[in-house]
């Protein structure tokens, strides 16, 4: 989402390297770079002005650090600005009595039932016993959609009545029944997906109130569509003063979204941000640290999300096949194929890129959509491979490579590329043998690093 800003914020402090020390008219030059990025991300205006004053007087009043370049210290003010703006983590409210009530608002096609899905499936992941609750009545297929999500990632879903395809109780009916089969069934966590509109009507909100009063929830989150920048924000605003909203859930995120609403929202409601939606799975779905979208977005990477996504993709098995495949003499096709499937449960090359540090500035050279297509295209092929070639490559001729390259619908040159790549890839796994990072223990141990400070930049 912070492509843009990033990309144009790198050119401010790249020209910033170029001063000896920091003084009022190149700082004034900068930030009115820094200024004219934000608002082209689409960042509310007032917002910006109060942003760019801020780093100005610190930049202007502050002596400059001895291990500190210019550019190092603007960096360092706007990192604390924006991560004064986008907000701390502040989590759901979940060790209330339960059943715990968790109420998703917004507008039609915000993306409030997937999150739903998502907001389940994360709670269920850390032993939470939830309850889907379908109280959109107007929609014909939000009922379906909810119970297909929940089906899929095996949460149960309350069954509305129906007659002829209309449902037969109203949203507050629904949830009151649902609130006593979730205490009989010992639900700890009811997550309720409310009806939307193309528009805010006073019908919706009126709905929305009675919901409130009547049922009391621990958390009314507002499903905010990235993509629509400060409408969004106008919106988010407009929920919040009828609601008193407790947060927000940001979706498609890994959209083409400037920016602009992440960077605007919680500054206007005085709400936090509290989860993004950042893919189309279910499980594409991240707590939200201000101070980890500033990294990224000053294009300092994001290992603590990286490492976070590993641990909750990776579990104790699949880490020891990791290292068992480090520790093999032989290094096969098999073990990288294994390896492959582990990268894509993290979220793949072009969800990892961007919270590696150092990656904005080599982006140009390498492209992460490219780099997803050539996986594929090596997935196909070793797919088209048998068991024996997999373990032993060294067999491959002619006609062997010629019916791998016909199975995967490829060419006899791509197979012989793939198989040069993987030459070179068996003696980087050697030199990864000799460090043994394969297991989570030794990721936990970066982790911890990480979180006392050892590596944070300064």
């Amino acid at each position: 989402m912070f492509d843009g800003l990033s990309s144009k914020l790198e050119r401010v402090f790249k020209n910033l390297k170029g001063y000896g020390k920091l003084s009022e008219k190149n700082i004034e030059d900068s930030l009115k770079e820094v200024r004219l990025s934000l608002l082209e991300a689409d960042v509310n205006y007032l917002i910006v002005k109060e942003f760019i004053e801020s780093v100005k007087n610190k930049a202007i009043g502050e002596k400059v650090a001895e291990s500190l370049t210019p550019a190092q210290q603007i960096i360092k003010i706007i990192r604390g600005e924006l991560v004064e703006l986008l907000g701390n983590n502040e989590p759901l409210n979940i060790k209330a009595k339960p059943p715990v009530i968790i109420m998703l608002i917004g507008l039609q096609g915000s993306g409030k039932t997937t999150t739903a899905g998502k907001l389940a499936l994360y709670l269920h992941r850390i032993r939470r016993r939830v309850y889907l609750v379908p109280a959109d009545v107007y929609r014909p297929a939000a009922i379906l959609q909810l119970k297909k999500i929940g089906s899929s990632i095996n949460i149960p879903v309350y069954e509305t009545p129906e007659e002829n395809g209309k449902v037969l109780q109203k949203p507050d009916e629904i949830l009151k029944n649902a609130i006593g089969i979730a205490e009989k069934q010992a639900y700890d966590t009811i997550i309720v997906d409310t009806a939307g509109r193309l528009e805010i009507d006073e019908p919706l909100m009126d709905e929305l109130k009675l919901l409130k009063n009547k049922f009391n929830p621990n958390e009314i989150l507002f499903v905010a569509d990235s993509m629509l920048g400060q409408s969004a924000v106008t919106v988010a605003k407009t929920f919040n003063d009828a609601l008193d909203i407790s947060g927000v859930v940001l979706t498609k995120v890994d959209g083409d979204a400037r920016g602009g609403a992440a960077l605007s929202i919680k500054k206007t409601v005085d709400k936090p941000i509290k989860f993004i939606g950042v893919g189309e799975k279910l499980s594409d779905f991240e707590v939200f640290y201000g101070d980890r979208i500033a990294d990224r977005i000053l294009g300092m990477g994001d290992i603590l999300s990286l490492i976070e996504k590993a641990q909750d993709s990776i579990d104790e098995k699949s880490a020891k096949s990791i290292e068992d495949s480090l520790n093999k003499k032989d290094f096969t096709v098999k073990d990288f194929a294994e390896q492959l499937k582990m990268m894509s449960k993290i979220g793949g090359i072009t969800q990892i890129a961007g919270m590696i540090p150092g990656f904005s500035k080599i982006k140009d050279k390498f492209n992460p959509e490219a780099a997803e297509k050539e996986i594929v295209k090596i997935k196909a092929i070793i797919d088209s491979m048998t068991e024996k070639e997999r373990i032993n490559p060294d067999i491959l001729n002619g006609g062997r490579r010629k019916r791998i390259s016909l199975g995967s619908g490829t060419t006899v040159n791509d197979v012989n590329i793939f198989i040069n790549k993987f030459e070179e890839i068996k003696k980087i796994m050697k030199s990864f043998k000799k460090n043994k990072t394969g297991s989570l223990k030794n990721i936990n141990n970066i982790k911890n690093m990480f979180n006392k400070g050892d590596f944070k930049w300064r």
